[in-house]
């Protein structure tokens, strides 16, 4: 992700065991229980880039209705991020094609 602050930033629940990530190539952590979506958030500003437009994305309806947190996993495979949970290891990207 980026070096700005995050988008979203922890206070409560941090003695979860931390799990190792990357995002777009780049390591990241989140914590067991997570979704993508808020390990993306603690990392960084955005869920991905607009489709439609120029503008990042955050997310909207946070329930996996809406379509606007699709991410891709390394191998290709699409997720919501605001209803799959981290794992170890999992690799996430943020465009459908590798960075």
């Amino acid at each position: 992700m980026s070096a700005t602050p995050a988008q979203f930033r922890r206070v409560a629940e941090t003695a979860r065991p931390r799990v190792a990530i990357t995002i777009d190539g780049a390591p990241a952590s989140a914590l067991a229980g997570d979704t993508v979506l808020t390990a993306l958030l603690v990392n960084g500003r955005r869920v991905r880039h607009s489709d439609f437009g120029d503008g990042p994305r955050a997310g909207f309806c946070l329930m996996g209705a809406c379509q606007d947190c699709w991410v891709w996993t390394e191998a290709g495979e699409r997720l919501r991020a605001c209803t799959t949970y981290v794992a170890d290891g999992l690799a996430i990207r943020t465009t459908p094609e590798a960075p």
